[in-house]
């Protein structure tokens, strides 16, 4: 086997030891769907445009 392969095999410590694992998927607590997430961001938007439009600016 030549060093460069045995160079590639190498884990690392941290590896070593699991404390990366990439592999594992974390599972939120709390699960929203992305169009709920668009959709709650256009409302806000459009709260805050029609505040600008239809409420006076205070001085």
């Amino acid at each position: 086997m030549s060093v460069r392969r045995r160079r590639e095999r190498r884990a690392t410590p941290v590896t070593a030891a699991g404390l990366l694992s990439f592999y594992e998927e974390y599972e939120g607590k709390i699960k929203i769907s992305p169009t709920i997430v668009v959709g709650a961001a256009i409302l806000v938007s459009a709260v805050v445009a029609a505040a600008h439009i239809f409420l006076p600016a205070v001085p």
